[in-house]
């Protein structure tokens, strides 16, 4: 059995014990350690953030099939790093919301049942990348841990696969990869962002509708739509500070 696999297995197994909150606390003493260390070599002078225009997004689902080719997602529907949602409101109060296959194929139209429709529109969503993230909080080995940067990232060498993240984060955002047992998520595409690309969802959108930049330059196309723009975040009573900004933002998303 290779060393990783079996150390994994052997904190899955000290888990089953009452004391298992100290023991993991001992045996993952070096793995909180060694995360320390990689969050102190992310670069602190930038602060990444993520700005979705609502009212750009034609629900096509390029942003979800280049996600899921440039980060080796998963093919099956039910895994994404990011997905898109389309709401249609109803003029008798419904709310219907759909994601069909995450929206990698784009929509189409759907048949109504005599209702009439107030408005519709797309939401794309993500990883929010919060700066007080819950899912860091819960994380039992250190494996969950967020940079400097501000962006939330997932060591897999160090990831038992407890699932305690996928269960704490509130906005669905995580997955457990069927191939590794691991925990996985959009990480804004972190190899490109340090090679000064872009995220692969936000380099193919054809509407620019998501944006992304630095939150610590007045220069970046990030702060530009944030000073242009009234911005809401999701689930704000949840305290969580995510760093993915909406603008145009309908009441009715969740």
């Amino acid at each position: 059995m290779p060393r990783e696999y079996a150390r994994r297995e052997i904190l899955i197994k000290l888990m089953e014990f009452p004391c298992s909150a100290l023991l993991l606390s001992l045996c993952g003493l070096q793995e909180v350690e060694a995360t320390a260390e990689r969050a102190d070599e992310a670069t602190a002078e930038a602060l990444y953030g993520m700005g979705i225009q609502v009212d750009k997004c034609i629900g096509c689902g390029s942003c979800v099939a280049a996600c899921k080719a440039e980060n080796d997602v998963p093919e099956e529907p039910f895994y994404f790093r990011t997905w898109v949602e389309r709401y249609v409101i109803h003029d008798d109060g419904r709310v219907q919301v759909d994601s069909p296959d995450g929206g990698i194929r784009g929509f189409t139209s759907r048949q109504e049942d005599g209702a009439s429709v107030l408005r519709a529109f797309f939401v794309p969503k993500l990883c929010n990348q919060c700066d007080n993230p819950p899912c860091v909080q819960v994380c039992p080995v250190g494996a969950t841990f967020k940079t400097e940067d501000g962006v939330i990232l997932v060591d897999s060498d160090y990831c038992i696969g407890c699932r305690y993240c996928i269960q704490a984060c509130p906005y669905g955002a995580r997955y457990l990869d069927p191939r590794t047992k691991t925990a996985d998520k959009c990480t804004f595409c972190y190899h490109r962002i340090k090679q000064g690309l872009l995220p692969a969802c936000v380099e193919v959108c054809p509407t620019q509708a998501r944006v992304f930049g630095e939150l610590t330059s007045r220069a970046s196309p990030l702060r530009r739509m944030m000073r242009m723009s009234e911005l809401q975040v999701l689930k704000p009573s949840l305290n969580t500070e995510p760093k993915v900004y909406y603008s145009k933002l309908d009441g009715e998303v969740r």
